[in-house]
Parts: C-alpha cells; sequence; structure tokens
C-alpha cells in the first residue's frame, strides 16, 4: 500500500526531470552549432585545407556515393592538348654557326662576353683559353703567336670598310669592292672573331700553318676556310684562321675532310638540304684550291687530272 502511495510523487519528479532537459536542449544544440563554427573557421585559416581523398573518405563514411568524374585527382595533370613534336636538342655554344647567312643576333652584345687574355695583347672567350693554350705551347718550337682574337663591332666595322677602300683605290667599283672585301673580311654581325672563339695565329715560320692543319682538332679547333670549300663558306682560303668546335666535332672534322657547314648538316639527316653536303665536299669543276699532303701544299686544279707542290 505505501508503494502505490509514493507512485504520483516519483512520476511527478520523472515529468520535471524531462521538462528541465527539453528547456536546456536547444540551448545546448546552439551551443555545440557555434563550436562547429568556430573550429571549421579556424582549421581554414590555419591553411589546412581538405584534399580530393578527405572528401571521397567521408562520403564513402557516410554512405554517399560520388561519380568519379566529380573528383579530379591533383597528381593527374589535365592537358587538352596533343603533345608536341620532339624538338632536337639545341647545339652547344661552341657550335654555333656564325657566317653570312647566319648572323650573330642583334642583342648579342647585351650579355657581355666574358674575355681573357692571350699573349701578345689579344682576348678570347675565356671558355677556348685552356685549350688555345695548350695548342700554343705544343707548337712552342713554331712560335705561334695570335694576332687576331675577338674583335668588337666597331673593330669589325673598321677593318671592313678599309679593306672596301683597298679595293676602290685598285679601280673597282663600288659594288666590286665590296664583292672582294668580303671574301677576305667578314661583314660586321658576321665574323667569328665578333663571338671570341675565332683566332688568326701566325708563326715564326710558315711550318706553323702545316702543324695547325695536322694537330689543332686534338685541342678542339678546326681550319675553317679550307681553299677547296670556299664554294660552301663563301670565304676563300685563310690558312691563319682557327676556330673552336670542341674536340668531338673537330676530330670528325678532321676525318672527314669536311667544314662546319658540312658537319652540321650531318647533325640533322633528316633537315632539308641534308643529301647536298656529299656533294659540295669537292670543288667546282676548274676550281683551284689547296689541300696539305704529307707537309706539303698540293695545288688541286679539277680541270686537270694532274696536281702539282706548291
Amino acid at each position: 500500500m505505501k508503494e502505490q502511495k509514493n507512485l504520483p510523487v516519483r512520476r511527478h519528479r520523472k515529468r520535471k526531470k524531462y521538462q528541465i532537459w527539453f528547456r536546456f536542449f536547444p540551448h545546448a544544440a546552439l551551443i555545440a552549432g557555434c563550436i562547429a563554427v568556430i573550429i571549421s573557421i579556424t582549421g581554414n585559416v590555419s591553411g589546412k585545407e581538405t584534399t580530393p581523398d578527405e572528401i571521397v573518405s567521408r562520403e564513402i563514411v557516410s554512405g554517399k556515393t560520388i561519380p568519379e568524374s566529380s573528383v579530379t585527382r591533383m597528381d593527374t595533370p589535365q592537358n587538352d592538348t596533343e603533345p608536341s613534336e620532339t624538338q632536337l636538342p639545341a647545339l652547344p655554344w661552341y657550335l654555333t654557326l656564325i657566317n653570312s647567312q647566319n648572323p650573330l643576333p642583334e642583342n648579342y652584345m647585351d650579355h657581355p662576353i666574358d674575355l681573357a687574355d692571350v699573349p701578345y695583347g689579344e682576348k678570347v672567350d675565356r671558355r677556348i683559353y685552356e685549350p688555345l693554350m695548350e695548342m700554343l705551347n705544343a707548337a712552342a718550337q713554331l712560335g705561334p703567336v695570335v694576332v687576331s682574337g675577338y674583335r668588337t663591332p666597331e673593330k669589325q666595322q673598321s677593318l671592313y670598310d678599309d679593306k672596301i677602300k683597298e679595293y676602290k683605290k685598285q679601280g673597282y667599283s663600288e659594288n666590286e669592292a665590296i664583292q672582294l672585301a668580303q671574301q677576305w673580311v667578314a661583314e660586321p654581325g658576321t665574323s667569328e672573331h665578333q663571338s671570341g672563339l675565332a683566332v688568326d695565329i701566325n708563326g715564326a715560320t710558315y711550318d706553323i700553318y702545316f702543324w695547325l692543319q695536322e694537330n689543332s682538332h686534338k685541342y678542339g679547333f678546326i681550319f675553317r676556310y679550307p681553299g677547296n670549300k670556299t664554294h660552301i663558306t663563301n670565304v676563300v682560303e685563310e690558312v691563319w684562321h682557327y676556330r673552336y668546335v670542341g674536340k668531338e666535332a673537330a676530330a670528325e672534322i678532321y676525318e672527314r675532310g669536311i667544314c662546319l657547314e658540312e658537319y652540321l648538316k650531318s647533325l640533322n639527316p633528316d633537315g632539308p638540304g641534308s643529301q647536298e653536303s656529299d656533294l659540295q665536299e669537292q670543288p667546282a669543276p676548274g676550281e683551284t684550291s689547296y689541300e696539305l699532303h704529307n707537309g706539303e701544299w698540293v695545288v688541286i686544279d679539277t680541270s686537270s687530272e694532274n696536281a702539282s707542290g706548291l
């Protein structure tokens, strides 16, 4: 009987507890929501970003499915363009072709050449200084001297103008004088001397030129303007002019008996005009040129089968 009397009191207390909880619940939910917002803002400010993998993981846990196309993987490059054709690697600095068809860039002086002094007042590109000095030292008994190295644009212009004047004094017209001068002095902007990669070498004896033609390739230099390549280089034979091209290229040019223009064509067999080099290794019919054979200059005249020593 006592338990039945206490039952209404218990129910009253329990009902009261539920009323308190219902009154408190909205406030608790509001507080929880505020805390969630604060945590979210703090996470963004601290620089933490949600990665695509985290998004996928959360959606899987929540029971949602996401089409694969809606998530972009950061480690997969997106490129709608077709891959470009494979390009030939750029030539190294020491194989730069400089001639009347391939002048130096107009702005090449924007970055001055790092020059090194060689004996007797000339300068060369510092990168060819050591092989040049090795070559000169090896030929020391012949008294080699660099008589012309790097030339400024002003120096090249002066030499070019003086050569034209020289021919005009001999009675040639302006156009004739220019054409003749260009066979000996390159037009400004087309001279290898302006690159610092070429030198003119004289010696105490004429044998220096024989020695250079037979040995310069060992040091990375080539006899740049042979007489039998004038129809390719457009420059008459200059036995004193040597150009640095690196040991590998110099050895091949020497062994094959070709000039720099032909060598560079051979590097790209599929390029335009690549079939011409083999046809141009001999001078045109009737053209006289010179070659070095066993220490002797030999006159080559293609109009005759005979060759005479010089």
